[in-house]
């Protein structure tokens, strides 16, 4: 059994997405989103690791999945974006959780069947696989979705070990803390 803590990181709210993988069967465990103010980066970085750090001593999961930073238009959101997610990677690393990252395309894939889905469509089709009575907050469901990547990912590959094959996974990282 594995607990899986999926990261939606942002500037503004952070999604939190925690799933228990037993087996094939995924269930729901928790989600929602860390809300981000303050007047300085310095302020609301601390506030992404506060936040998550509180997740993981709550929820105690054995393993981190987090969204790959992209670029976008704006590269001043880029880099918001990237510092939030080192700071949400840190707070992991620093429980000994592994971390994997998936790209955005690869998580809609997985999870609708098209890396183009909106996010109205990752809502309703992560309500569906969770079983879950109403659509999750568009941040949490993003968290949950990557959450259930991960799970997807992790079962493909303990398939793949068993085979001769020698294939790679090259559209995820995997960090493993010292």
């Amino acid at each position: 059994m594995s607990i899986i803590l999926g990261i939606d990181p942002g500037s503004r709210k952070t999604g939190y997405g925690v799933i228990r993988q037993e087996g094939h069967r995924t269930l729901y465990v928790a989600s929602g989103f860390i809300s981000i103010t303050g007047d300085t980066l310095a302020d609301k970085l601390q506030q992404v690791y506060a936040g998550v750090s509180e997740v993981i001593a709550q929820y105690q999961p054995t393993e981190f999945a987090i969204e790959q930073v992209f670029m976008a238009k704006n590269a001043d959101s880029a880099l918001k974006l990237g510092q939030a997610r080192g700071v949400a990677i840190v707070a992991a690393a620093n429980q000994g959780l592994p971390v994997s990252e998936y790209a955005a395309r690869l998580v809609k894939q997985a999870v609708v069947g098209s890396g183009a889905a909106d996010k109205r469509q990752v809502q309703q089709m992560v309500a569906a696989l969770l079983k879950l009575s109403a659509l999750p907050q568009a941040d949490a469901a993003d968290a949950l979705a990557i959450a259930i990547c991960h799970a997807n990912t992790s079962l493909g590959l303990v398939a793949k070990a068993g085979s001769k094959s020698k294939t790679k996974a090259s559209s995820w990282r995997q960090f493993r803390p010292e």
